[in-house]
């Protein structure tokens, strides 16, 4: 079978094609599409869908790999025309529209076996939508701050742990001719990062959800007071200079050059500071610090996700490749610190050495009683995340149009929410 090379305007999709002549129980040609454009991801899932391939010989697997960005704006064309058999996604809000449109397989036979029942029970919720499972989880993984633990100690700083903490250090770091925070907001997710955690730490994980949902105004004391917390960080000049020009990549040196002292990301940032450079005697992680001590601690934890399009061909070959992927020996083998360096979901997988790692798993499994949020742009539907972090940008860039800023996104809310 030939490989098959796709170009488009938007993205560089490579397919790589795996076949074996033998017979096997499942036949016939499956289709897989990723979003695991990164090096490091897209090894470990070609090697992974490498290991399915050598259990069902008998299948020819075709595998598209395409830009993520770009993946985000075709994912609603190639589910309907060109449909592969299985494709990436994320939980919760981000799967509905699809859900909604009739675009995903209901796959709610696949949890009601014990094994994925059992093992999977922690992420059950976000791959609900009206009492029905639409996919299954493949990684998870923790946010939170990630420093330079070497400028830390050249000025004596230690983890925060409360608010004014951070501020302190904060102020001393900038003192010493740095940034606190690197970031890049050309892309918007970033700053939805910090809007999350901001607000769930200033207001908790409950009002955070409701305002996502639409049930709260953009104009509301609390949402102001967020933001007030985050001008605080803006004013006194924590973060890089002209972020909106930088994709979170892009962002990534100003911390590796020691220009900046720290980063809000996902454990996805750390393989590529290792990369370019920094070492784990270098390199550290701190939960981001309590705000209002009368709210739980609540955490950014994003799944990520298989799913059959309900158009898909060999449904039978792609419920076996989900049960492929969310057994516990492939979820210990992907998540592992040399390939994806994420958390596995399967309870009855190991958790890599990796300190980054132990300390993710050690925070979302004991000290985050708030709750697990899928991230803003996954939690608020895509309109409404959309135009929010349109705003969050502009508010980092200028921050003394906030209101003018909120009395939009409120009219967006009445919009989209239709109250």
């Amino acid at each position: 079978m030939h490989s098959m090379f796709k170009r488009t305007t938007a993205a560089l999709a490579v397919s790589v094609a795996i076949a074996a002549p033998a017979a096997a129980e499942l036949t016939g040609e499956l289709r897989i599409f990723l979003d695991t454009s990164n090096p490091a991801p897209r090894a470990t899932m070609e090697a992974m869908i490498g290991r399915f391939a050598e259990k069902h010989p008998g299948l020819e697997i075709e595998t598209t790999v395409i830009d993520r960005e770009a993946y985000k704006t075709q994912i609603r064309n190639f589910l309907t025309a060109d449909t592969p058999d299985v494709a990436t996604w994320y939980a919760a809000n981000r799967m509905r529209p699809y859900v909604e449109a009739g675009l995903f397989e209901d796959v709610s036979d696949l949890w009601a076996e014990p094994e994925i029942a059992e093992n999977l029970a922690s992420t059950k919720g976000a791959l609900t939508i009206d009492g029905k499972q639409w996919g299954v989880p493949y990684t998870y993984y923790q946010w939170g701050v990630y420093y330079r633990k070497d400028i830390f100690d050249e000025l004596g700083l230690s983890e925060p742990k409360t608010w004014d903490e951070e501020i302190s250090n904060c102020q001393k770091i900038i003192d010493s001719g740095r940034a606190c925070y690197t970031i890049g907001t050309k892309f918007l997710w970033t700053a939805g990062g910090w809007f999350d955690y901001l607000n769930m730490r200033t207001n908790g994980f409950d009002f955070h959800m409701d305002l996502a949902a639409g049930k709260v105004s953009w104009e509301d004391e609390r949402v102001k007071q967020t933001f007030a917390n985050w001008k605080q960080l803006i004013d006194m000049g924590a973060f890089i200079d002209n972020h909106q020009t930088y994709s979170w990549q892009e962002a990534l040196p100003f911390m590796v050059q020691g220009d900046a002292a720290a980063y809000l990301m996902g454990n996805f940032a750390v393989a590529p500071l290792r990369e370019a450079g920094l070492t784990d005697d270098q390199l550290d992680f701190y939960q981001f610090v309590t705000i209002n001590p009368d709210v739980e601690l609540a955490e950014d934890a994003p799944t990520d996700t298989f799913h059959i399009p309900a158009n898909a061909s060999n449904k039978e070959a792609a419920r076996e490749f989900l049960r492929f992927v969310v057994s516990a020996e492939e979820q210990t083998i992907i998540n592992n610190g040399q390939n994806l360096g994420q958390l596995p979901i399967n309870a009855k997988s190991s958790v890599d050495d990796d300190k980054f790692l132990q300390e993710g798993f050690k925070m979302l499994s004991t000290n985050s009683p708030g709750g697990v949020a899928q991230f803003w742009d996954r939690d608020a539907p895509a309109e409404m995340a959309k135009v929010s972090m349109e705003g969050f940008q502009e508010f980092m860039v200028k921050p003394d149009n906030l209101d003018k800023i909120l009395a939009k996104l409120e009219r967006a809310r009445q919009r989209i929410y239709d109250n």
